[in-house]
Parts: structure tokens; sequence; C-alpha cells
């Protein structure tokens, strides 16, 4: 077995050392997109269980595909495209709960000093929860992909399996809806 590569070690490396079966890498690999991959399928299901069973799915299907990957986009944004197949998958096998809670996803501490500045977060949090969870699925996931996850609309487009144009419609009128729900 090879050294275990740093988790700070290029990615192009540790997907090397995992391809050729290094377990470390493979962790080191898990450990770095963990917590992406969760707030995607989160984002997509509503519920901690279910985005935890779909992540633990991302990840199994992700290392068997691996000797796959050809690099045709960045191993986020497929790692991320297979996050959110298996929380299509799983929101199939269960019927979707639109009760969401984005402090759970996030994992955001508030500061303790301040409890009504905190109390008024979190109700600010819920209300932006309740009004993406009225978007539709796309729409929903595009405005999360861009907004916390940074994404490009290219590869927003890879994720959702459509154009880079509807990814920034998609966007557009996502924003736009959201604007219009909360006051």
């Amino acid at each position: 077995m090879t050294e275990a590569p740093d988790p700070g070690e290029p990615e192009r490396a540790l997907l090397a050392a995992a391809r050729a079966g290094d377990r470390a890498a493979q962790d080191a690999l898990v450990r770095r997109y963990l917590a992406d991959v969760y707030r995607v399928t989160f984002r997509l299901l509503g519920r901690r269980e279910r985005a935890e069973d779909a992540t633990q799915d991302t990840f199994v299907n992700a290392l068997q595909a691996l000797p796959r990957f050809r690099g045709e986009s960045s191993f986020r944004t497929w790692l991320l495209r297979i996050a959110a197949n298996a929380a299509r998958s799983q929101g199939r096998r269960w019927t979707r709960s639109r009760e969401t809670a984005l402090t759970e996803a996030d994992g955001e501490i508030g500061d303790p000093a301040d409890p009504g500045r905190e109390v008024e977060r979190r109700e600010q949090l819920a209300r932006v929860e309740r009004a993406l969870a009225l978007l539709p699925p796309k729409q929903r996931l595009t405005v999360a992909l861009r907004v916390q996850q940074g994404l490009s609309f290219r590869e927003i487009a890879v994720l959702a399996g459509g154009s880079e144009g509807a990814a920034r419609v998609n966007y557009h009128l996502g924003i736009r809806r959201l604007r219009e729900l909360l006051p």
C-alpha cells in the first residue's frame, strides 16, 4: 500500500491514488467533498436522514465508478452529479417532505453572546427555507448550487443534465420567485 496522501494534496494526485485502490486516498476524497455532497442531497431531499442515505450512496457509487471518470468535467462537478442522481433515487423511494432546515444542512452556529440576534437569524433562515421549498425542483437545485456551492452555470448544467442557458434561466426564475415570496 502506498503512503496516504495528504488531504491538502492536489486533487489529481488523490484521484490517481484512489483509482489505484488506495483506501487512504479514497477516504481523503470523501472527507474533501462530504459537506458539498451532503448540501446537495439535503437541498433536494429536505430531510437529514434521507440526505445522509443519499450521501452514502453517492460515495459508494462514485468510488465504484472512479475508474470510469474521464475528467471531462472537474471531479467535484462529476461527484455532485452523482449526488443529484442519488438524491433523485431517494426521492422516488419516499414521499418528499416540504420541511427543511438550512441551519441543520449548513451546520451554522450563531453568536451565543447575542441570543436575540441568533433567534432573528434562525427565523430569517426558516423563511428562506420555506420559500426555497416552494420553488420547482430545478429552480431550487439551481439556486442552491449557485448560492451555497458557488458553482458556475456550466457546472450546474452538467449536474442538472441540461444546458448552461437553462441553468441561467432556472436560477433567475428561482431568484425572482424568492423575491416575491420573501417580504
